[in-house]
Formats: structure tokens, sequence, C-alpha cells
């Protein structure tokens, strides 16, 4: 990311910060405080996409939000680590899998697959933890859980490939 500053007399400062796909983000810190936040698509446009007003404290808050305040991603060795060991995914119900219309028991997913069924959500339903006499209906959206080679073939179960 390239980043330059300029000065704006009489007004303030000017950060602008060319990101690695060709978009700039432009920082406008007025003298009084007021900030003024401007996105241009391409950066040699004469007017911006996007503009946003930001108070001081707004633009404190997001950039202590950039630096990870809250949140911090895994990093790409740790997340090589997981990948492994656990996988969520959110998969619709085909109507030619065959475990459509069958209860979670019949249908033996776990048995199958070894991915588990942690909620499934049917139309404005969300059944949390459902049990194991609970009807798998085409069109459920199904959320599993398990090892990445178990999602896989939770997946192909549900588009009702051979597993």
């Amino acid at each position: 990311m390239q980043v330059k500053m300029a000065d704006l007399p009489g007004i303030g400062k000017k950060l602008s910060f060319l990101t690695a796909e060709g978009k700039m983000l432009v920082l406008i810190i007025h003298h009084s405080g007021k900030r003024e936040l401007y996105f241009f698509e391409d950066p040699d446009g004469d007017e911006a996409d996007y503009s946003l007003e930001l108070t001081a404290n707004e633009t404190r808050e997001l950039g202590a939000q950039f630096l990870g305040a809250t949140y911090q991603p895994i990093d790409a060795d740790t997340m090589k680590m997981f990948k492994n060991k656990l996988v969520m995914e959110w998969v619709e119900l085909a109507p030619q899998s065959p475990v459509a219309n069958q209860t979670i028991k019949e249908a033996r997913i776990r048995t199958k697959t070894g991915a588990s069924i942690m909620a499934i959500v049917r139309g404005d339903e969300v059944i949390v933890s459902p049990e194991v006499d609970e009807v798998l209906k085409p069109g459920d959206t199904l959320m599993a859980a398990g090892k990445s080679d178990q999602i896989s073939s939770f997946k192909a179960l549900c588009r009702g490939e051979e597993v």
C-alpha cells in the first residue's frame, strides 16, 4: 500500500492510500477536527465514488479496528493447523439426496461422513441442536461441523452424490 501525506493550507492534512488493487482512499483531516473519507475506484478520477464524514472519535475507533483492537485474524500457519481440525459449513439439502425426508437418526450422517449437524434453517425457522428424530427436508440448509474431509463428504451426500 502506498501512503502519501500532503498539507492543505488553511484546511489541514490529506492522506492518500493507494491499495494493491489500484483503488484509493483519501482522508482529509481538517484543523477543526472534522474528518472526511473518500473512496475512489479509479485513483485518477476527479470525483469520489463514495464519501463519508467522520468525527474524531469515529476515526480513532475505525483506526483501532483496522489495527485489530477487538479481533485479530488467525495467521496462516495457525489456520493450516486448524484446517484439518474443525470446519463449519452451511449446505442446502438437494431433493435427490439419499438423506432427504429421513430423520437425522435414519440418515446416519455422522456414521457415513463423520460430520455432525449443528443446526437446520427451514424457511424462517432455525432449529439449533436438532433432535435425532428431526426430519431432513429438501431445501433445508444444514449447518454441519467436522474435519475438512468430513465436510467434503457431507456436502457430496447433501448434493445426492455417492459417499
